[in-house]
């Protein structure tokens, strides 16, 4: 491969994908809980914004395994982020297992990151009403 080919996405904007088996359930989620409206939309499917970058939620007869984060936000001050939207009705998930532990529905992790010049990352992990898995996270530096 020459250099060109090797770099070829490099300068492409990246586009996140959440299947819906409801839609209309969907935007709904997003609307109140998340506070966020489409900026777009289409019959198959709605176009959120949020800080440049683009998410769309399409109509799909699959439904997302919720095994792992599909989409996350970076937040500033993650206590009050979890906070409001808690009090909008969005349920954070609790984990405790060996080397990984919420409190309060947050985790510190650390070491990950790195290239981010933070010594790890805060997370707290919540599902939208399909079952795709998001999160929130926070730089630690």
């Amino acid at each position: 491969m020459d250099a060109d080919s090797m770099d070829i996405l490099a300068g492409a904007r990246v586009a996140t994908r959440l299947p819906a088996q409801d839609l209309d359930r969907a935007r709904r989620f997003y609307a109140e809980r998340l506070g966020l409206e489409p900026v777009d939309e289409r019959p198959g499917g709605l176009l959120y914004r949020c800080g440049g970058a683009d998410f769309v939620v399409f109509r799909s007869t699959g439904a997302s395994p919720g095994t792992f984060t599909q989409m996350a936000w970076e937040v500033e001050d993650i206590e009050r982020v979890v906070a409001e939207l808690r009090g909008r009705g969005v349920v954070f998930e609790e984990v405790d297992v060996p080397g990984f532990r919420t409190s309060g529905g947050i985790a510190e992790i650390e070491g990950n990151y790195p290239s981010k010049g933070a010594r790890g990352e805060r997370g707290a992990w919540f599902r939208d009403s399909e079952g795709n898995l998001l999160g929130i996270g926070q730089p630690m530096v």
